[in-house]
């Protein structure tokens, strides 16, 4: 449970209508088999001892009876797995039936949770058996001691903060205010649904959107385990339709017409941390609730579940495009709004024939195309220097043709050369002066053009190098709107290439994949041999790894540890974990260091859960220290060696 993953299992058994002892054998058994594998938290269906179709026979005293008598052999099987397991069967109560969930643990009986809505439309009849159970806490008894009963009951793990479960049934979920809100604004983080959904055509689709939907309204886990073949068919067919869901993600559903289990990992400390974050939600303590605590063995749960390992690119090609659309519609209407309100003529920006610089320019020319105006009033300036290659000229000049902007071309050699004698330089020594008085040199254009023709200078920089501080102060960190300040750097190739694909002008596309084609690099020191010398990943690490970072770090607040455990998982056979450690190490250090860069960022819209603007998502100290960061990243190295 390290980490505060805990594995869980929804199971659907073999089943025989009435026949609880051969439906009490079927239980223990994947039970058995379940815990074995390492789940903690185990659901099964609802009225499973029993089997859900049994109608009349519920009244049978003989079938009560024998379920209760299933119930006590799980109860005393228990005993030997480290779980909490809910399983469902008919329970009488002061001569009322109900439909109950029983919570079972380490040979104890911990509660029964009754349903509160019974369905009695179309197919369904259960309140012709059964009696709605409420939410306050009564009394039953079991085996001779009392066992608490009503749909307020918490079950607290001791050994996991935050692992806390609670109980609905079926039709609960579907009641317009569903006990699994309650339970999770009481403190729930694990929901458990014990059910009996039939099926029929597109139910199963209205099924996953429900429960997707309340995992992502109560931030928490979702458990949901269906009855299957084996009920009656009588009249209807049970497809065994399970699924596991956290925070509207899905993470394991199985296929319907089959019994079996299925397992995932729950990630009860991104729960945590996520309603924390959400000040609308507002849990609070309830006394109307009975906390009762359960135990579970402390240990490392092995991960099966995927973690992308580009989290801010969809993997899904529709999902993809449809992404890149609205992001690049997002920034056009960001952009459109300035260039209104502050009646400028002009969109002015440093081109270099490079990725960002190309999104940017790409941003604005859908932005001039939203109000009306012609992209000749888009001014492209390319601003040739010392590392320049004739590879990134070319593309910088043949983009801004093929788009109809206004090129402008400026080399800066002499200029900074006279710099360097202003400020006493030596031009032979390739040091951080060196590069940086090239930067602002392009920078100081910019704005005087800007000022020149009426225009704003457009900011081209991302959301990685922002993250990583990659940008000179002063220099390219600054410009007067910066359409590209929350899109990360791997996200920025996907955009390009999305451009590529659907602009329908090949000559066009022919220059924007020479682009994506190009290593990133800020081309601040000479080429060798007319080749890009200085690539900006050889310095600063992969991007792909730093986005990995900062979506976990930033957007999911998880520790060093854990983000390094994650991703040697996502990077399997990619990167060894001495490459992941070391660039982790660079992230988080250039991320404490270079926050006073992020402290003045320009305006700039927000496109996606992950932004760094002082205004917005980080409000964060420029001389926040990272010591108790390094420290656990310095453990984690010493472990590794």
């Amino acid at each position: 449970m390290r980490h505060g993953f805990v594995k869980a299992a929804a199971v659907t058994p073999e089943l025989k209508v009435a026949d609880c002892i051969y439906n009490t054998a079927q239980i223990c058994a994947q039970a058995k088999e379940a815990a074995d594998a390492g789940a903690k938290i185990i659901v099964f269906p609802e009225l499973g001892i029993t089997g859900y179709t049994c109608s009349d026979l519920f009244w049978q005293e003989r079938l009560l009876a024998s379920a209760k008598e299933g119930l006590r052999k799980i109860v005393d099987a228990s005993r030997m797995w480290d779980a909490l397991v809910f399983v469902g069967l008919p329970w009488e109560k002061e001569q009322k039936l109900y439909n109950v969930a029983a919570a079972v643990s380490r040979g104890r009986l911990l509660g029964l949770v009754p349903k509160r809505f019974l369905p009695n439309y179309a197919e369904f009849y259960e309140a012709r058996h059964f009696t709605p159970g409420e939410g306050a806490i009564s009394w039953t008894e079991f085996e001779g001691s009392p066992v608490p009963f009503g749909q307020n009951l918490l079950f607290v793990c001791r050994e996991m903060e935050g692992l806390t479960v609670a109980a609905e049934i079926c039709e609960d979920l579907w009641a317009p205010d569903p006990p699994s809100t309650r339970h999770a604004l009481a403190g729930a983080t694990v929901l458990v649904n014990l059910s009996a959904s039939d099926e029929n055509t597109g139910k199963s689709i209205y099924r996953e959107a429900l429960i997707t939907n309340q995992s992502a309204r109560l931030i928490c886990g979702y458990l949901y385990a269906s009855a299957g073949d084996g009920e009656s068919t009588t009249d209807l067919v049970f497809g065994g339709h399970n699924l596991i869901a956290e925070n509207g993600t899905v993470l394991a559903q199985s296929p319907r017409f089959t019994n079996g289990i299925i397992y995932s990992e729950l990630d009860i400390h991104r729960l945590r941390s996520e309603r924390r974050r959400m000040t609308t939600y507002q849990c609070a303590e309830n006394p109307a609730y009975e906390k009762i605590p359960f135990h579970l063995e402390v240990g490392e749960t092995a991960l099966t579940r995927a973690f992308a390992p580009l989290p801010f690119v969809p993997d899904d090609c529709g999902d993809r495009a449809r992404r890149c659309e609205e992001i690049l519609t997002i920034q056009a209407l960001g952009l459109k709004k300035r260039l209104l309100h502050t009646g400028c003529r002009s969109l002015v920006i440093g081109i270099s024939g490079g990725l960002d610089s190309t999104l940017a320019l790409l941003v604005a020319a859908k932005a001039v195309d939203m109000i009306g105006l012609d992209r000749s009033a888009i001014l492209s300036v390319t601003m040739p220097c010392f590392g320049t290659t004739d590879r990134t000229y070319r593309n910088a000049c043949e983009l801004t043709e093929k788009l109809g902007a206004t090129l402008k071309e400026i080399n800066i050699k002499n200029a900074v050369q006279v710099h360097f004698q202003d400020i006493g330089h030596d031009p032979d020594e390739h040091d951080v002066t060196y590069e940086n008085s090239q930067a602002r040199e392009r920078t100081q254009i910019l704005m005087d053009l800007a000022n020149k023709s009426g225009g704003l200078v457009i900011g081209t920089g991302d959301l990685s190098e922002l993250a990583l501080g990659w940008a000179t102060y002063n220099g390219d960190h600054m410009s007067m709107y910066a359409v590209n300040a929350s899109i990360p750097k791997t996200l920025v190739r996907h955009l390009v290439r999305y451009y590529a694909d659907t602009c329908g002008d090949e000559a066009l596309a022919g220059v924007l994949l020479d682009v994506l084609d190009t290593p990133v690099s800020p081309e601040l020191l000479p080429p060798k041999d007319g080749v890009i010398s200085q690539r900006t990943e050889d310095l600063v690490g992969p991007y792909e790894l730093h986005d990995f970072f900062l979506y976990h770090m930033l957007r999911c607040a998880e520790e060093p540890s854990k983000v390094y455990r994650l991703a040697k998982k996502a990077f399997a056979g990619t990167y060894d974990e001495e490459t992941i450690l070391k660039w982790l190490k660079t992230f988080y250090r250039r991320f404490f260091a270079q926050q006073f860069k992020r402290s003045c960022l320009p305006d700039g819209p927000k496109v996606g859960s992950v932004a760094v603007s002082p205004r917005g998502d980080l409000r964060m100290p420029s001389d926040a220290c990272v010591r108790i960061w390094m420290q656990e990243l310095e453990r984690l190295q010493a472990e590794n060696v």
